[in-house]
């Protein structure tokens, strides 16, 4: 896990995005997924895992219908801090435009595993390509599956809901205010 990719592609002096450093929450594992209104709209799906916050860009946003399988792009790690970032990324700057927390909760992995293993359980899920999981969010709730796809684009996967009691076919893009400061991004781009 390392940071030093997101720190190099970042000018601290003229975005308010926090600097990297390794930090872990002190009990549970946390999620957050942030809606960015960069070059293209776009969800950010990050991960607590070791110190940092693992991060798939997913296009379409996540869904909780089993049916519908997003295409999640794994990108730079971004620092436990970031959980909480909203605000405005200047132009100029990578990833420039309007950031909001749509969600964030925490997370256990689908098999019970002692406390212990949980982060060599994940980095193991990591590297095998195929992590499950139950979010428990705001707006995202049961449990989901990133799988990498044996594509040439080395950093795709694939973020699916599974079939369990918090499965339905509602859009639940359409719940599109921030869970931190109830803002839509329009509203915070103003």
């Amino acid at each position: 896990m390392d940071l030093s990719k997101y720190n190099r592609k970042r000018d601290f002096d003229s975005t308010t995005e926090p600097k990297g450093e390794i930090k872990k929450s002190k009990n549970e594992l946390i999620f957050v997924v942030q809606k960015h209104a960069a070059s293209h709209l776009h969800y950010d799906f990050r991960l607590e895992m070791n110190g940092v916050l693992k991060s798939w860009a997913i296009p379409k946003g996540p869904s909780m219908n089993p049916e519908e399988k997003r295409l999640a792009i794994l990108v730079e790690d971004h620092p436990y801090v970031y959980k909480d970032f909203e605000g405005i990324i200047p132009e100029g700057n990578y990833g420039a435009g309007t950031v909001i927390v749509w969600d964030n909760g925490t997370y256990t992995l689908a098999d019970e595993h002692d406390k212990d293993e949980v982060e060599s359980k994940l980095k193991e899920g990591l590297q095998k390509g195929h992590l499950s999981f139950i979010l428990n969010g705001k707006k995202l709730k049961g449990e989901f599956a990133l799988v990498k796809l044996k594509i040439k684009q080395k950093n795709a996967w694939i973020l699916i809901k599974k079939n369990d009691e918090y499965a339905n076919d509602a859009d639940i893009l359409l719940k599109n205010k921030s869970v931190i400061s109830n803002s839509t991004l329009e509203e915070l781009g103003k």
